[in-house]
């Protein structure tokens, strides 16, 4: 009896690495595809509105997934979120959070929350959890999502994820930073962006003259 009970628990941590494996593949295969259709509600300045995929198209998005209101690492990070909000504006950027809770529990904790009071972007419900699976963020034991970090751009395609636990908190100065890439080498096919490139620094160009040369 034991000793099924060790193969059964071995079998059980292999499965849990497969699936975990499984899913790093699936948010790698996410860069360069098209957002998928979704309809929810979101609370936005004070009133719930409707937002489907089909928004997202002719600008740069930016979608923030956290796990949950009311929690303790999530509020930080969104009101980091909200002090960088007016610059990505100026950049041409909508940014959308979301976790699974609903609408309705996102305006409680704006209204409860002086750290959340200061968003002024929408906030998408996602109780069913679609769009947290089809950027494949889903925590399916929890019913949470991971703290995922998705640009997109005007056609609607998915230009970066980031994916981090959920006690490791995220910098919304160096989110502004992959955006301003992000635009940079859209804007000028050919060049690519070195580690830690910002708006004035210098690009490369690959080319077999460069091989070996950095």
């Amino acid at each position: 009896m034991q000793a099924h009970r060790q193969r059964a628990t071995a079998t059980g941590a292999m499965e849990a690495r497969r699936r975990r494996r499984s899913r790093a593949w699936a948010r790698c295969a996410l860069i360069n595809t098209q957002v998928k259709p979704f309809k929810t509600q979101a609370f936005h300045n004070g009133k719930f509105v409707e937002v489907t995929e089909e928004k997202l198209k002719g600008k740069w998005n930016v979608f923030v997934f956290y796990p949950a209101d009311f929690t303790f690492v999530c509020p930080t990070e969104l009101g980091d979120v909200a002090d960088h909000y007016e610059e990505l504006q100026k950049m041409g950027v909508e940014v959308y959070s979301v976790s699974t809770d609903t609408h309705f529990t996102h305006k409680a904790w704006h209204d409860a929350s002086e750290t959340i009071k200061k968003i002024k972007y929408p906030m998408l419900g996602d109780p069913t959890g679609t769009i947290s699976r089809n950027f494949d963020v889903m925590i399916e034991e929890e019913g949470l999502a991971l703290r995922g970090t998705f640009i997109i751009d005007p056609d609607g395609m998915i230009k970066t994820a980031e994916i981090n636990d959920l006690g490791i908190g995220r910098s919304a100065a160096d989110l502004v930073r992959k955006v301003q890439a992000a635009q940079h080498i859209a804007a000028n096919p050919g060049q690519v962006c070195p580690a830690s490139w910002k708006p004035g620094a210098e690009t490369l160009e690959p080319s077999l003259d460069l091989v070996g040369k950095i």
